[in-house]
């Protein structure tokens, strides 16, 4: 049976996803830094689970955990490694490639059991299929690959205890905040993402794209010409740049569907794009679309939405 070894940062919807993903090639085994993570790994199949006590890891950047999972890659020589295609599992991936001397692909969204690995390019115009030719399948998966479904489970559960070595102290953090939940959902998990482009017009006038993603029970998404103008807050770009959604429904009001755009929300199970210039590209992989003056057009939705509560 093929292995496959997983990091799971969080409790969150992208580590979900790897799990499934992972599951599909063989029996996995989780590696897990706190209780959350290795709850998650076994509602979604982890035959075993590498809890790691590590104090003070979270007291430095990337380092003290890279050791820790290329000690255990070390060990395991698994078939495939897979962690999440964040800031933080390709610097993790990154340092766990060079200190084995392994090949390394990133932002993957498929794999097939002989390691061949999908790649998409330019906002998903071209395919690539890449495999590695030194070491074992190591691989960060994008978000919104896979759907993730539960498999629960009583995984095995090795403890590792972990001391940061001087070494892997070079970076300190000096400060994590914590930005204020809000009552929408994530932007990068939620079911339903109503964004803004330019044709919004100001940030004022963003108050209606809250009030369809609200009525929706939706996030709020916006493009990069919106946050650049000002428009709303970069941290809900949604692109290339910004953050990558792969919600049930994504409604883009008043995008043009640049390519940086639409790499960021391409893989949508629906697309609804409005408007008012026929020509614009984001037509091209909506699903259903209307032409016209987004203020007009969301209005009329909005109380059929606000109707059929």
């Amino acid at each position: 049976m093929t292995d496959i070894l997983v990091y799971v940062p969080n409790s969150g919807k992208h580590a979900a996803e790897v799990l499934t993903l992972a599951r599909s090639l063989g029996d996995v085994s989780a590696i897990a830094f706190d209780d959350a993570a290795a709850s998650l790994a076994g509602e979604y199949g982890a035959a075993k689970v590498y809890r790691v006590e590590a104090p003070g890891a979270d007291d430095y950047f990337v380092d003290p955990k890279a050791t820790v999972l290329t000690d255990l890659a070390r060990n395991a020589n698994p078939d495939f490694f897979l962690l999440p295609s964040t800031d933080e599992g390709k610097a993790l991936a990154a340092r766990v490639a060079v200190a084995l001397d392994n090949g390394l692909m990133t932002d993957v969204s498929g794999l097939d059991a002989d390691g061949t690995a999908s790649q998409d390019a330019f906002a998903g115009a071209t395919i690539l299929k890449s495999k590695s030719t030194k070491g074992f399948t190591l691989a960060t998966v994008k978000s919104g690959s896979t759907e993730p479904t539960p498999a629960p489970g009583s995984p095995a559960v090795e403890t590792v205890n972990a001391v940061v070595a001087e070494a892997d102290q070079r970076v300190k953090i000096a400060q994590r905040v914590d930005e204020p939940a809000g009552d929408r959902p994530a932007l990068a998990e939620a079911r339903v993402v109503v964004s803004g482009g330019r044709g919004v017009g100001s940030a004022e006038d963003f108050a209606l794209i809250e009030r369809v993603a609200d009525a929706l029970g939706g996030a709020v998404g916006a493009s990069r010409a919106a946050t650049d103008a000002g428009y709303y807050p970069h941290k809900f770009q949604v692109g290339q740049t910004g953050t990558t959604v792969s919600p049930q429904l994504y409604l883009a009001a008043g995008i043009s569907g640049a390519i940086q755009h639409r790499a960021g929300m391409q893989t949508s199970r629906v697309i609804v794009a409005v408007n008012k210039d026929a020509d614009a590209p984001i037509f091209g992989m909506a699903d259903f679309g209307v032409v016209g003056d987004l203020f007009q057009v969301l209005p009329q939705a909005l109380e059929e939405i606000e109707k059929r509560k």
